[in-house]
């Protein structure tokens, strides 16, 4: 992972998320006193489920996976967070155990900001309530999109969504062929979007034998947006 954890400007970054970009630099440098960057291996656990919460996380470089486990060992993903996103505000809130788990799935640099420094800071500003919620209501509303994506649409079309989150809709009808790079081994994806990994794959090879992509591994070139956006709703 290219980045010196020495040299890293914990104010300077904090600046550019949307969570911190309008508080002052003293404010920030504040909060960068109650923040801890974190290195970990592909693998490596954020946190598990029951563990007392006493932060919340944003991921500078690499990939999260939040994620529940059945007795049985079986997994269902509940979001993948990327770079530039936070995760585990609102579980900060309710002061109880996580309730989820969350695992690097890449090798990961990540920001844990201290629930203390959060709070201290909501005491001496009102304002920087006001940037928690709004980022704890888009979580929520992105997790009403999932819940409505699952009961009024097919997996087919789950997917084809999927590969196609961002290709802008005035785009489709003149874009040329537009290449996903999937971040995440196939049956992660699978799960996130609630589906087997048996039937994710005989779709991505149904749209294969459409003509409307081409599979190379991780690597999956989109040959018709227009059609293959069409395609989901027949």
């Amino acid at each position: 992972m290219k980045m010196d954890i020495e040299q890293f400007d914990m104010p300077r970054y904090l600046s550019v998320l949307a969570l911190f970009s309008d508080l002052s630099l003293v404010e920030r440098e504040r909060i960068a006193q109650g923040c801890q960057l974190r290195r970990l291996s592909r693998g490596d656990m954020v946190f598990r489920m029951g563990e007392a919460c006493e932060a919340f996380h944003v991921v500078v470089l690499g990939q999260v996976k939040l994620y529940v486990a059945s007795p049985s060992g079986q997994e269902k993903v509940i979001e993948l967070v990327g770079a530039g996103s936070s995760f585990a505000e609102a579980m900060m809130f309710l002061e109880k155990p996580y309730i989820i788990n969350a695992q690097a799935l890449v090798d990961t640099l990540l920001i844990s900001v201290s629930k203390q420094a959060v709070f201290s800071e909501i005491e001496r500003d009102p304002r920087f309530c006001k940037h928690m919620l709004a980022g704890i209501s888009r979580r929520l509303h992105g997790l009403v999109q999932d819940v409505e994506g699952y009961a009024l649409h097919s997996g087919m079309q789950r997917l084809i969504g999927y590969l196609l989150r961002d290709v802008e809709d005035t785009d489709a009808a003149t874009i040329g062929v537009v290449t996903v790079s999937l971040p995440v081994s196939k049956a992660t994806i699978a799960s996130r979007l609630s589906l087997t990994p048996e039937y994710f794959s005989r779709v991505l090879h149904e749209l294969e034998a459409e003509g409307l992509i081409a599979i190379d591994k991780r690597e999956i070139r989109i040959l018709d947006v227009q059609r293959l956006a069409g395609y989901g709703s027949h």
